[in-house]
């Protein structure tokens, strides 16, 4: 008899999970792009090496992801074209003292983001923008605490990105 369930639970176990399929659900408008180009990301800002920092940002988080593969652009499906259009900083903590020195300071990025097919380079098939923060606390140097703080704000900035392309939301 104990033989007898055996099979039968293991095809109950196997029949429950019928309707899954393996990758994620990419938007209706995307199905038919599998791999993505991204060249060097544009700036609006002066920074130094943002504009290499935000392409490696952008492509770690796609291939993390895992949903695109990452192409070259002669055999790439869509291309997409990334801006950093602004990083601002506001205060979130000052001295006790002096009420002037920062002690932590929020940064926002913003990412302006067009994917486009290469056969049509006029056509974009999405675009939006994605805008994140991150905190940081300010040492002696502000400027390498300022720098050391961005790699971060734009990861989270282009895991905005990719949610957008990958799952539609």
């Amino acid at each position: 008899m104990k033989l007898f369930l055996f099979p039968f639970f293991c095809l109950i176990a196997l029949t429950s999970c019928a309707g899954y399929k393996l990758g994620g659900l990419k938007p209706k408008h995307l199905e038919s792009v599998k791999s993505i180009y991204i060249p060097l990301a544009k700036t609006r800002v002066l920074f130094p090496r943002v504009e290499a920092l935000t392409t490696n940002s952008v492509v770690d988080s796609f291939v993390t992801d895992g949903t695109y593969r990452i192409g070259t652009a002669s055999r790439s499906d869509a291309t997409l074209h990334v801006t950093l259009t602004s990083i601002d900083y506001r205060q979130v903590r000052a001295s006790r003292f002096d009420t002037l020195r920062s002690e932590e300071l929020e940064m926002e990025v913003t990412l302006d983001w067009v994917l486009v097919d290469p056969i049509k380079p006029g056509v974009a098939l999405d675009q939006g923008t994605s805008s994140q923060r991150t905190r940081f606390f300010v040492a002696d140097n502000l400027q390498t605490a300022r720098a050391n703080a961005l790699p971060d704000a734009l990861e989270r900035a282009s895991r905005g990105i990719v949610s957008r392309l990958a799952d539609g939301f």
